[in-house]
């Protein structure tokens, strides 16, 4: 892009932008991942959180919240005591799993190549690593 050209591909509301901010957050791709390839698109709110380690209970609701008003999922809540809620994947929330796929597989295939990044401040597995390293 020409510097001062208007160039409307990359405007704010630009198709990019919009699908990197469904991904703000890590847990959405994530929870994405895990309907999809561990629970054929539906589970309930207890059994993601225990498919997903590190997640509190409140990051899980706030990104099931967002991702349920972004059309990605569905909340079912079935008349039992207590009432159990179920979460599916709409069929747009289907759509968003092949990029999803895609690029953790590619994670997968280069995992050296995120090694030689060196650690991250949001990377447990790094401080793990880092901390276990000084005994």
């Amino acid at each position: 892009m020409k510097a001062g050209s208007e160039d409307i591909e990359w405007r704010e509301d630009c198709a990019p932008r919009r699908t990197l901010e469904l991904f703000a957050t890590k847990w959405t791709s994530m929870i994405l991942h895990t309907l999809h390839a561990r629970h054929d698109g539906a589970a309930r709110t207890g059994v993601l959180q225990r498919s997903l380690p590190g997640v509190s209970r409140k990051m899980l609701t706030q990104t099931l919240r967002e991702m349920e008003k972004s059309g990605l999922l569905t909340r079912h809540v079935e008349s039992t005591i207590p009432p159990a809620v179920e979460y599916r994947l709409t069929a747009l929330g289907h759509r968003f799993v092949e990029p999803v796929e895609l690029l953790y597989r590619w994670g997968r295939d280069n995992a050296d190549a995120l090694d030689a990044l060196g650690s991250r401040r949001t990377s447990r597995r790094a401080s793990s690593a880092d901390s276990g390293s000084s005994s």
